[in-house]
C-alpha cells in the first residue's frame, strides 16, 4: 500500500500533482496531510517522513520518492497509462511537465494557488503574462497535434495533465480567460471528476496561510483598484 503525504489542498500545487499521478496509477494508497506554513524553510519535523522536508513524499514500503516530478515517473514505472504510448506524444508530454517543474517562476510566486479564491489583480507584470502566454500557446499546441482522441492535453487524461492542473486553477482564481482549443482545455479540465474531488476537499478546508492567500499578497494594489475612479463597488 502507497502511502502520499500531502500538504493543504487549497494551496500546495506540487502535492495535486502527486495525488493526481496516483490517481492516474490506479493503485490504492493512503492520504496523510501535513499542515503548510508561511514562507520560509521546511518544518524540521517533516524530515521525519520526507527528506527534503517538503511534500509531496510517496512512501511505498522502504521506498522514500519525494519530489512530485519523481513520484510521477516512479509510478510510471509501475502502472501503465501515465505516459503516453505514442513516442511523438510522450516525448512532447515528458518536455511540458519538465518545463512546468522548473519554469514558469513568475506565475508562481504571482499567482499562488488558492483554488477558493475569485480576484483580478492586473496589470500584470510582463514576466507573468509572458508566463501565461506560454501556458497557453502549450495547451493550445498539446491540443492541436496530440488531442484528437480525448479532451486533454494529448487526447485521454495523462501526467501532462497533471503538471497543468494547478495552473488551471490558478487561472481561474485569477480570471485568466485563454481564447480558443486552450480555453475549452482549460474548462474541459476543471470539470474533470478527479480536480472536482480535490476542489472539494480544498473548499472543505479552514487553515489560512497567508503567504499564499491574495487578497493578502495583493492587499495594497487591490485596494488602490478599488479607490480608482469609475472603479465598481
Amino acid at each position: 500500500m502507497y502511502t502520499l503525504y500531502l500538504g493543504n489542498k487549497n494551496y500546495s500545487s506540487w502535492s495535486l500533482r502527486g495525488w493526481l499521478a496516483m490517481k492516474l496509477a490506479g493503485a490504492p494508497f493512503t492520504e496523510v496531510m501535513v499542515a503548510l506554513s508561511d514562507k520560509g524553510p521546511p518544518n524540521p519535523a517533516n524530515r521525519a517522513f520526507s527528506p527534503s522536508g517538503c511534500v509531496p513524499c510517496l512512501h511505498d514500503g522502504d521506498v522514500v520518492v519525494w519530489d512530485s516530478l519523481a513520484i510521477a515517473e516512479t509510478l510510471a514505472e509501475r502502472h501503465a497509462g501515465l505516459w503516453l504510448a505514442d513516442r511523438a506524444a510522450r516525448a512532447w508530454a515528458r518536455s511540458v511537465c519538465c518545463e512546468m517543474h522548473s519554469g514558469f517562476p513568475a506565475l508562481r510566486s504571482e499567482m499562488t494557488m488558492c483554488i477558493r479564491e475569485r480576484v483580478d489583480v492586473r496589470p500584470w507584470s510582463p514576466a507573468l503574462a509572458a508566463d501565461v502566454a506560454r501556458v497557453a500557446g502549450i495547451w493550445s499546441e498539446g491540443r492541436r497535434r496530440f488531442g484528437a482522441a480525448g479532451a486533454f492535453l494529448c487526447g485521454a487524461l495523462s501526467l501532462a495533465d497533471a503538471f497543468y492542473a494547478p495552473v488551471a486553477f490558478r487561472f481561474r482564481t485569477y480570471g485568466v480567460a485563454p481564447e480558443g482549443a486552450a480555453g475549452t482545455y482549460l474548462a474541459e479540465l476543471l470539470a474533470h471528476p478527479l480536480l472536482r474531488e480535490w476542489e472539494a476537499a480544498a473548499l472543505a478546508e479552514t487553515a489560512v496561510v497567508e503567504a499564499d492567500e491574495p487578497r493578502i499578497v495583493y492587499r495594497d494594489k487591490l485596494a488602490a483598484s478599488a479607490a480608482a475612479p469609475g472603479a465598481r463597488g
